[in-house]
Formats: structure tokens, sequence, C-alpha cells
């Protein structure tokens, strides 16, 4: 990772991918270092996070957020370290989280900035259980979810950065923790170091059996990130009064055209109405933006306990991010994904 205090590296949208994204939809640019204005701090960027919402912003489809512009650095959370400031409440070493988005350097004036423990250890979990992705599996699971004691939660992408907090948070509370996953590797972290009861592999050809053998007494809660044939074999097995969260569709993300076969919006409907389920999507920070402190707080708890285990896959390089984007996409990590852009 080369280092240089006059220039700055950036990765934009060189062009919106038709389907599955491909490395020409991103350009590695060089630039000036830019000079912060007043009431601007500098950023240096320590790590990158990926994440799976970023395929919708190369799109120009509507949506809950704006799009990327061709030709504009791509979105993306960041940790970072205050370059230069000219902001009251900042100091040059400061360390923040903020959104600065593929670059080595980016300007900022402290409205989107979160201020970080400069002795943080490890300061890629603000990206992680410590972030966003913990937030989203905190709100969703416990706010919309509402997992009572005793209850079967499943979890769609079990080992990954939200799903993996999700399950052990439902541990926490008492239920049966299932997850989906995919791989026997994956799906072995999930139950001997995540502490899940059980991990469905989702490429099995057996997915609708083998999950039905999972949960005996059927779903109460199943929180769902990955749509496709992993939400099929979940409806039939949804419980009367069924909570689903809903943050995100990853197997749907790169589709141009409706899929292919019989319509299944009124099986879904009639499992819906006679079970009375309840299906609420939610945008993490637009709905529950006011709460991240009280999550800090308590996520910042069980990590101190123990009682949540974490998993990062670190790519070196903000050349390499492209190419790790597209391996999110397609399942390839192995836990939050972040891009170490500095060395902290």
């Amino acid at each position: 990772m080369a280092e240089n205090s006059t220039i700055n590296r950036r990765i934009v949208l060189n062009s919106r991918p038709v389907g599955a994204p491909i490395a020409d939809n991103f350009r590695l640019e060089e630039g000036p270092v830019p000079e912060p204005g007043p009431g601007q701090v500098l950023l240096r960027t320590l790590y990158l996070s990926l994440d799976p919402y970023m395929r919708g912003r190369m799109s120009d489809a509507r949506s809950y957020a704006a799009a990327v512009a061709i030709g504009e650095v791509m979105v993306g959370g960041t940790v970072s370290q205050v370059a230069v400031s000219r902001h009251p409440d900042y100091q040059p070493g400061d360390l923040v989280q903020g959104s600065g988005g593929w670059q080595e350097y980016a300007l900022s004036d402290g409205t989107d900035l979160v201020r970080l423990d400069a002795r943080m250890s490890r300061p890629s979990t603000a990206l992680g259980v410590l972030g966003m992705p913990g937030f989203t599996a905190y709100m969703g699971l416990l706010d919309i979810g509402q997992p009572q004691a005793g209850e079967t939660v499943v979890v769609a992408a079990a080992s990954g950065a939200v799903g993996s907090v999700v399950g052990q948070i439902a541990k926490i509370k008492g239920c049966r923790a299932v997850g989906i996953a995919g791989g026997a590797e994956k799906c072995r972290f999930v139950v001997d170091e995540l502490g899940f009861d059980a991990c469905v592999d989702h490429r099995s050809s057996d997915l609708r059996q083998e999950l039905a053998a999972a949960c005996p007494k059927g779903i109460d809660v199943y929180f769902e990130s990955v749509g496709g044939r992993v939400f099929a074999a979940v409806l039939p097995l949804l419980n009367v009064k069924a909570r689903v969260p809903l943050c995100g569709l990853i197997s749907l993300y790169n589709e141009t055209s409706l899929p292919e076969g019989p319509d299944r919006l009124g099986l879904l409907t009639r499992h819906m109405l006679v079970k009375r389920i309840k299906m609420q999507g939610f945008i993490i920070f637009d709905d529950y933006g006011s709460r991240y402190g009280e999550f800090q707080s308590q996520m910042n708890t069980w990590l101190k306990e123990g009682r949540i285990k974490f998993r990062e896959d670190i790519v070196d390089g903000l050349e390499n991010a492209p190419e790790a984007f597209i391996g999110l996409l397609e399942g390839r990590n192995f836990g939050k994904l972040v891009i170490r852009v500095a060395g902290d």
C-alpha cells in the first residue's frame, strides 16, 4: 500500500453494471490531496467498509438514497484519522468513523463523523460489529423481530457481518438460533464458534428438508437479507404471527428482470394473511439513527463479556476494493469485509 501525502487515489464509478458488477465498472484515479476549507477536516482513510447496499448505489433506479453518478467516488463507510483540521472540534490525529468513500483522503465538515477512542485495538470493528452491520442486526432483531425466549430465530447469511450478530443476540435472548450459510466451512463456524444451534447450507439440493429438520417447531423470527430460494424454503415454515425483519435481498441485486417461473406473490400474501405474519423493511440510520448510542453501549458490554464474537475478512490495498466487492456479492468473503487502505 503506497502512501503519498500529495496524491489522493480514489475509485470512481466508471459505468453502470448490467447484471453482476465487473472490474470495468470501476476506475482507479489519482489526483491532488484536497485542501480543507474553514470548518472542514482532511481525513486520511485507514479502513473502508464494503457492504452489499453499494450495489444499489451503482444503479440509477429510484431508491431510498441517491445513486452514485458516473465519475463520482464510490460511497462507503470509513475509519479515518484527521490529517489536517480547520474545525474547532477536531484535532490532527483524532480517530473518526465517517463516510469518506473509496479513496485515500476525503474532506468532511464534521456532520457525518463519529469520534472513536484513539486507543481502540481494532478500529476496523467500528465498520462491523460496532458499526452499521451490528446496528442493523441489533435493531432489526430486537425492534422488529422482538424475539421471545424459547422461540426459533432463523438467520440468512449467518456467517456474515449482520447475520452472525443476529444469531448471537438471539441466543442471548434465550432463543433457538438456526443459521443459513454458504458451504460446510461457514456452517461449522456458525455453530462451533458463534454458538448457533444449527446451520443449513443454502447450496444444498435438500435445503427445504434440511431447514425443516433444523426447525421442528417452525420459525418465529426470520431475519431476511438474501431472498430467492432461501426465502422460498423459509416461507412454509413460518409460524402464526411470525416476524420478518427485512434489511436486504442480496440474491436479487444483480437481476435485470423479474425471475422466471410462476408468480409467487399470491403464495406469499396468502401466508402473510392466514398466519398474520409481520414483514417489515428498514433502513438502519433513517429509521433508528437516534438509537445508535444505545446500541453501542450494549454491544460494547456484550463484547467485553465475551457474549458476542466476530470475524473480519480484511483485504489490503484500495486498488483491490473492486475485486473484493465483486466477491462479496458472490459470497466469497468470510466475515465482515474491510479494505485496509493505510496502516493505523
